[in-house]
């Protein structure tokens, strides 16, 4: 029987030399925020590097896996901002520090993911 629920993959690829400071930042204000919705909006989060420098085409230096319990879920309206909000009443620093963190990626994608059915 085929699970309702949704997995999606968040790609970066964080500028040579700025990882450290990315997750740094990545830690302290955006993971927080994805956390607080695991039970609520999301099922799982996860969060993963290459173990090894040059794994694969390196076109990856972090990702985020978020799975969603249903695809109606996975399109309703987000809650992030308000969550922020609550969690980070410094609303400008926070801004700021989440400015900083994109303009550190060479690169962010999302690939939605659809399970193969090998039956």
């Amino acid at each position: 029987m085929a699970s309702d629920e949704r997995t999606v993959w968040y790609f970066y690829k964080v500028r040579w030399g700025h990882q450290d400071e990315f997750l740094a930042l990545f830690r302290k204000n955006h993971y927080p925020v994805l956390r607080a919705q695991v039970g609520d909006r999301f099922s799982s989060v996860r969060t993963y590097e290459p173990r090894y420098h040059g794994d694969g085409r390196a076109d990856w230096t972090f990702a985020v896996s978020i799975t969603y319990p249903s695809q109606a879920v996975m399109i309703s309206p987000s809650k992030e901002a308000a969550i922020a909000r609550a969690m980070f009443p410094d609303q400008e620093t926070f801004k700021k520090e989440e400015q900083h963190r994109f303009a550190l990626l060479d690169a962010h994608w999302d690939v939605v993911l659809k399970e193969a059915d090998m039956t």
